[in-house]
């Protein structure tokens, strides 16, 4: 999702719904660099919670280790300087289990939002 795409969404949601939150999360560096933008809201379909995780490309792996026995290998990325990669992730909240339920669209299905 590029990120014209993801401010018509914000805009979109802001314009015709209410919304609960809004927030911004740095992901530690352990796991990765990067941030994660979410946005809460109450949509026709009930509470929605969208998505949006940013990071580095990665560009190259590398396996670090030996043979010997006992050994432990360690895996080290290499990241891009320039390029980003982004991942669009849509929840619905349900209410019998309290808990958000990712939802999943098929290719061809149009959006709610």
């Amino acid at each position: 999702m590029t990120d014209e795409r993801w401010t018509n969404i914000l805009g979109h949601i802001k314009d015709n719904f209410e919304v609960i939150s809004e927030t911004t999360e740095v992901i530690p560096e352990e796991v990765g660099t990067g941030s994660i933008e979410i946005i809460e809201f109450n949509g026709p379909a009930g509470k929605i919670k969208l998505e949006r995780t940013t990071q580095p490309l990665v560009i190259d792996k590398k396996t670090l280790g030996s043979k010997r026995i006992g050994s432990q290998a360690t895996v080290e990325y290499i990241y891009s300087d320039t390029e980003k990669v982004h991942k669009f992730t849509a929840y619905k909240f349900d209410e019998a289990t309290a808990d958000w339920v990712e939802l999943k669209m098929e290719k061809g299905d149009t959006a709610f939002f």
